[in-house]
């Protein structure tokens, strides 16, 4: 900032001659030398005061100014520098008072004086002073440039989570326990043989909760915690990435036994040569100088490498051999009695009311993942803030979780037909999951706009699902077709509100027939190809493709065919229970949305007549009935 050295010049400058300039003579009228002697010799003048060689004073009388404007009786005037001692004696003799001040030389002037001129020489050796500190601090930050970033935690900085924080993945958090265990005491597993893990890596879905096994490990072991993100190994300059790695891991060594965690692998170790015209990059390099790293270590070394990733498919195989990454931790979703952990973890700090049921939301809650379920949590507390609640009741969750699933409520204005077709569109949906052998029970069902949706149906699964039957995905097919036949049934036109249901059941049935061996022309073959992510692979992949053009066309007519037949099935069904789907929807009509226990009420005759359309009755009534709650 050197302009602002010139500004405080400039100020300083001004200030100074402000203070030399400013005397006596602000309010004194300059005359001239003869004036003042011809004044002293007409008796006219009353005292006056010399410095050096000016004289101020005060005339007895006013006396005109040289131009003849003003008149003042304050007067100030330059004498020769020869002739004081007449002027003296010329003053006595008319019987003036007389007063002499010091020489400016011996007073506070002379301060003043070696200010104004010291000041500035000053001001410029702080100026240089500023800028060979700015220079050398970029000089120093050239060579801290391939220095590591990582954040280490240890003693009073390490982090408060441990591994009580941690719900719902309790195999990975075993593995995890296993190595604090090692890190603490070393012996008690060297002592038969065992060697270190060098690596571990997390792997999972986003939001199950790698990071927090990470940190739950840095607030457990009681070593050295180095955090860093794979993103900040790679920079623009070549070679900077390789450096961090190298320092990291030396900073590491000397602080051993530690752990370092790198989040996000995959940002640096994508597979190398992937792309088109391969190669060597910074992000190849710093790559290549961690599998370095990481193979270099001393065996007695402690030095653990966690590392988490959510697409564990991209990266490269020389990462994931043993001696590298020797154990992969699976972080899954959880299942009903880890969300109710989670659940329990996170409203810990939170006033519940005594009617909320963990085990409730945990079963409504299927799919989630503890991100999920902490937003959960903090939206239901937000819904009771907005009620002025005290305490987070059920109803908070059941709208938190509507807001989640379905979207913000949103004030439309729709017309009568609009909402007959929506009422009818869900009623279709419901009814169909009501009657279908096989088929996840309705939850709720709302025709109030949310989000980007008109209406909708929540269909929550009775259990967590890891296998899916032919039946059970037939029973979707139909659900997901129940609200275009509704809507073509009863209004005699089809809308475009079933858009994202068409989508999601070709989805499914090109599943079923490519990728599961569902089809019965087609066979238990496996047509759905590799998913790969990188631009070069893909064009090989389209080079040599997997099937013939016969079989693509005819894959086509199966995913057809299976749709097709699933629709006439809806179109019976509905037909048979036409009066149950008018009730449904007239009540939508009228109360907006409708739960479970409601719609029991009102598919009661439906359930009784559950025969025509079902041959297993035990079945329907297990599967097609709400569940307990």
């Amino acid at each position: 900032m050197p302009w602002l050295f010139l500004l405080a010049f400039l100020v300083l400058t001004w200030f100074m001659s402000s203070l030399l300039g400013q005397g006596s003579s602000q309010n004194n009228e300059t005359v001239t030398y003869s004036t003042f002697v011809a004044q002293v010799n007409a008796n006219n003048v009353q005292s006056v005061t010399i410095a050096d060689y000016t004289v101020t004073g005060v005339f007895k009388s006013q006396v005109p100014s040289a131009d003849g404007t003003t008149k003042s009786t304050q007067f100030t005037t330059t004498v020769p520098q020869f002739g004081n001692n007449d002027l003296i004696a010329l003053l006595q003799a008319h019987q003036v008072a007389i007063d002499v001040q010091p020489s400016s030389s011996d007073s506070g002037s002379f301060w003043l004086n070696v200010l104004l001129f010291a000041g500035p020489i000053l001001l410029m050796v702080l100026l240089f002073w500023w800028m060979s500190r700015r220079m050398s601090s970029a000089q120093s930050g050239l060579f801290s440039f391939g220095k590591s970033k990582a954040r280490l935690y240890l003693g009073d900085s390490k982090t408060q989570t441990t591994f009580q924080d941690v719900a719902g993945v309790d195999e990975a958090k075993a593995e995890l326990v296993e190595i604090v265990e090692f890190l603490k005491s070393p012996g008690r597993f060297q002592k038969l043989g065992g060697k270190i893990p060098r690596g571990i890596l997390l792997v999972g879905a986003p939001g199950t909760g790698k990071t927090l096994l990470a940190r739950a490990v840095a607030g457990e072991a009681d070593v050295p915690f180095f955090s860093m993100s794979g993103s900040e190994f790679v920079e623009m300059l070549v070679g900077v990435g390789a450096s961090r790695v190298r320092d990291l891991f030396e900073t590491a060594k000397k602080s051993a036994p530690c752990i370092i965690f790198i989040d996000e692998l995959d940002a640096v170790g994508r597979q190398r040569g992937a792309g088109l015209g391969g190669g060597n990059d910074e992000r190849e390099q710093t790559l290549n100088q961690i599998l370095v790293e990481m193979d270099g270590f001393d065996p007695h070394q402690a030095i653990i490498v966690l590392a988490a990733t959510n697409r564990p498919d991209v990266l490269d195989p020389a990462l994931l051999r043993p001696g590298r990454f020797d154990r992969q931790v699976v972080v899954d979703r959880p299942d009903r009695a880890g969300r109710e952990a989670i659940l329990r973890v996170h409203t810990r700090h939170v006033p519940l009311a005594p009617g909320v049921e963990m085990d409730v939301i945990a079963a409504a809650t299927v799919g989630m993942v503890g991100a999920d379920l902490a937003n959960l949590v903090n939206e239901a507390a937000l819904t009771a803030a907005r009620r002025n609640l005290e305490q987070v009741t059920q109803a908070c969750f059941e709208e938190a979780m509507d807001r989640i699933m379905m979207g913000a409520v949103r004030p439309l204005v729709l017309s009568k037909e609009e909402r007959l077709a929506i009422a009818y569109h869900e009623s279709g949906h419901t009814l169909v999951a009501k009657l279908t052998p096989g088929a996840d029970p309705v939850h709720k069902v709302t025709i109030v706009p949310r989000g980007q949706t008109l209406g909708a149906t929540q269909i929550v699964p009775i259990d967590d699902r890891h296998n899916y039957p032919r039946a059970y995905l037939l029973a979707r097919l139909a659900v997901g077709l129940g609200g275009r036949v509704a809507e073509e049934l009863e209004t005699g036109e089809i809308t475009t509100g079933a858009e994202n249901d068409l989508k999601e059941v070709t989805a499914l049935a090109r599943q079923m027939v490519t990728r599961w061996g569902m089809s019965q022309r087609l066979g238990t073959v496996f047509l759905g190809g590799e998913q790969e992510v990188f631009l070069g692979r893909e064009v090989g992949l389209r080079e040599r493709q997997s099937y013939s053009e016969k079989t693509a066309a005819l894959i086509d007519e199966e995913v057809q065919q299976l749709i097709n037949e699933r629709y006439g099935y809806v179109q019976q069904l509905l037909s048979q229970h036409h009066e149950e789907l008018k009730r449904i929807a007239q009540a939508l009509l009228e109360r907006e949305s409708l739960d479970e226990q409601q719609l029991r009420r009102l598919v009661e005759d439906a359930g009784n007549n559950a025969e025509r359309v079902s041959e297993d009755k035990a079945s329907y009534d297990r599967l097609a009935a709400p569940a307990s709650r």
